[in-house]
């Protein structure tokens, strides 16, 4: 058995087995792969010049090979653990005022690195930054990374009513307990609305006047739909997009510049104040989804393993709730316009100006499902998409230590001009776009060592094949029964 170890950082090894170790393949030739008679073979590591297997307890070799899955193990680092003298990156919370009383606020780490690449991270619907605390104390060992609140979400909510009350109303009736409620528009926040085009310029300001530079960008679910749409119309101040599991949706009303006839048809377009039907509807809704048993519930479905620690995340959403503006800012999210550009618009535009995109997903994603991603892959052959299980909607979360790997050695890869191999791949895998290839990834978390299957889809790849996964992997889900 041979045991190669990556000489850059952060070190990973690769545990492999060969019929000759004089070839020194990091992964044996997909003929020798063609045996019948091993089955249920366990993990053996030997030292020495013995062979050995790395095969799950219930496959044969021949049911790998026409998966064409290697019987390799990743071993990739864990997040950095002070308590064994690892140093993390250190964050620090800041914010800026883009427009009168609107803050964009964002956390940042590893700014000493002066000639490292830029990272920027985008949350959510409903998180912020604080949702990406693992890339930043971890990536920010090597790169310079930040991630912000969206306007209307986080901590970048308005730090006053964008709306105030005429005297008779005040008069006739209690204090709303919202901002946003008023009868009329602050001057600042006259056509505010809390939209995709608003957060693409938030994105634009950002990245030109904070960092100041091109930068590595990813967003997970809405933000990977940010992510997407900034980098469609401003390519020039991007070097690479990661999507994770991003959803190729978001508003559900006509654009007034796309469309303004249709747009008018609609009486209210997300700006304040609120009408009172509006606030209506909005008091009901807003009582259901912000009780902390509702968000427990959500976390719980958008995590697919529930041993990982949310809590943290949780009491930051549930913070986040208690502030006076976050009603009447989930009433105008909701209500506003679609973007300019629609997800697939936006991808065809990148694609146009040869803007470099790589997919993460994680494939238990009950909301997401990795057919989306299948899709953009589908749309961008070479694109590189890496698919992750067990891992549900927030794969940079759930698993940040395969999420961070997979960041690393894509940006290794982009910055050496393709010099560096991609995650998973090695001079021997010529032939990966025929197919796929898949691994199982181990990292220490919590003095234990756990264990996920990681698969990279070829250009060649069949997207049919990929819908019948995703179905049966529903459908065994649903039915009880362990994923395909």
């Amino acid at each position: 058995m041979e045991i190669i170890s990556l000489k850059f950082v952060p070190q990973c090894s690769v545990v492999t087995w060969s019929r000759k170790l004089a070839t020194k393949r990091l992964v044996p030739k997909r003929s020798n792969l063609l045996l019948s008679g091993v089955r249920k073979s366990r993990l053996v590591i030997r030292s020495g010049n013995s062979d050995g297997y790395v095969v799950g307890e219930n496959d044969d070799l021949a049911s790998i090979a026409r998966r064409r899955i290697s019987t390799s193990k990743v071993l990739i680092p864990g997040l950095p653990d002070e308590s064994n003298g690892e140093v993390a990156a250190r964050i620090s919370h800041s914010h800026c005022e883009w427009k009168p009383k609107l803050r964009v606020h964002y956390e940042k780490a590893g700014c000493d690195n002066l000639d490292a690449p830029a990272v920027l991270f985008l949350p959510g619907f409903g998180v912020g930054s604080f949702h990406y605390e693992k890339q930043l104390t971890d990536l920010g060992r090597d790169y310079r990374v930040w991630a912000i609140d969206f306007l209307g979400q986080g901590l970048s909510l308005p730090t006053e009513d964008p709306t105030t009350m005429t005297e008779e109303t005040s008069a006739s009736e209690d204090k709303e307990p919202f901002w946003g409620f008023g009868d009329k528009t602050e001057p600042w926040a006259d056509q505010l609305v809390f939209s995709l085009d608003l957060w693409r310029d938030q994105v634009q300001y950002f990245v030109e006047e904070v960092i100041g530079e091109p930068v590595y960008i990813a967003g997970n679910s809405l933000g990977g739909y940010v992510a997407l749409y900034f980098a469609a119309t401003h390519p020039h101040l991007i070097k690479g997009v990661t999507l994770l599991n991003a959803t190729p949706f978001w508003g559900f009303f006509p654009n007034p510049v796309r469309s303004p006839k249709l747009a008018r048809l609609f009486p209210w377009p997300g700006a304040f104040p609120l009408p009172a039907r509006v606030k209506k509807i909005t008091e009901l809704v807003w009582q259901k989804i912000s009780d902390p048993e509702s968000i427990a519930e959500i976390l719980k479905q958008v995590y697919t393993d529930h041993s990982t620690n949310v809590d943290k995340v949780f009491s930051r959403i549930v913070e986040v709730t208690q502030h006076p503006a976050a009603a009447a800012s989930f009433a105008s999210i909701m209500l506003a316009p679609g973007g300019q550009l629609s997800f697939s618009e936006a991808l065809t535009r990148c694609k146009e100006n040869n803007v470099q995109i790589c997919l993460m997903y994680g494939r238990e994603d009950p909301w997401v499902r990795p057919i989306w991603g299948k899709k953009i892959k589908k749309e961008i052959p070479n694109a590189p998409y890496y698919e992750i299980s067990p891992a549900g909607h927030c794969p940079h979360d759930e698993v940040p230590e395969v999420v961070n790997y997979l960041m690393r050695g894509w940006i290794k890869h982009l910055e050496s001009g393709g010099f560096e191999a991609l995650p998973l791949l090695d001079d021997s895998e010529e032939d990966w776009e025929e197919s796929s290839i898949g691994r199982e990834i181990e990292f220490p978390r919590d003095g234990w060592k756990k264990a996920v299957n990681l698969w990279l889809y070829g250009s060649n790849s069949s997207f049919w094949r990929g819908v019948r996964e995703s179905f049966r992997s529903s459908f065994t889900r649903v039915f009880g029964g362990k994923s395909a």
